[in-house]
């Protein structure tokens, strides 16, 4: 049943291993962006405001793939935007991660700014009052304490993350869903075993994410 898995044609480690890789630079750049918007959020700019929950609301109700479609045909083949690679596969994995970052960032900063309103205001009071600007408050006070609240909704938006990397698949990254794809078309005998492979593969890519963040969300949870 799988004796497809010994074609050399199927690099499904390697497909798999993608994956992994969109998702952890997608993760960390999703993590920076999405604490900018949170700041942005509860900012005492109104113009800062205004952007952070106007990019929310109107990136976060757009299709991810559409996301990554613009990415690519709009940064990528009409702005000639190539991130720094050389040649289509490099261009079109760079692209997906800045999709994936913009798309997730609005997630994380959702998650953030719920943890932000946990954190009694009057720490905040305090700190101003002792002459902290708003970064130093933000960054030395709030957020720590908003970190540890919100690894389990974190945790969530990773595992989500690490799902969605299949739209990849539709600007060609090599990655799973495009392999699987492949697959689907060449082994139509073998449906059930290929889809039964890749989604054995997520599961190994998922399942342990959510148990050991889970596990820390219980160890860092603040004490109220």
């Amino acid at each position: 049943m799988f004796d497809f898995l010994d074609n050399p044609q199927y690099d499904v480690i390697g497909a798999f291993w993608v994956t992994v890789q969109l998702t952890v630079y997608s993760a960390i750049g999703s993590l920076i962006w999405g604490t900018i918007l949170a700041g942005m959020r509860v900012s005492p700019v109104p113009l800062m405001r205004s952007f952070g929950t106007a990019y929310v609301n109107v990136v976060r109700n757009t299709p991810l793939t559409l996301v990554i479609i613009a990415c690519s045909l709009g940064l990528g083949q009409t702005l000639g935007f190539d991130m720094g690679g050389n040649d289509f596969e490099t261009i079109g994995f760079r692209l997906a991660v800045l999709g994936f970052v913009a798309y997730t960032g609005t997630f994380v900063c959702e998650a953030l700014r719920s943890g932000i309103n946990t954190v009694p205001q009057g720490q905040a009071e305090a700190a101003r009052a002792l002459g902290l600007g708003f970064t130093q408050v933000l960054t030395l006070i709030v957020l720590p304490q908003a970190f540890r609240t919100v690894v389990a909704p974190l945790a969530n938006v990773l595992i989500a993350l690490t799902k969605n990397t299949t739209v990849a698949a539709a600007i060609g990254v090599a990655e799973a869903a495009l392999l699987m794809k492949e697959m689907i078309e060449n082994e139509a005998d073998s449906l059930f075993a290929v889809f039964a492979v890749f989604a054995f593969g997520f599961i190994v890519l998922t399942l342990p994410t959510g148990l050991i963040l889970g596990w820390v969300a219980k160890r860092v949870a603040v004490k109220r």
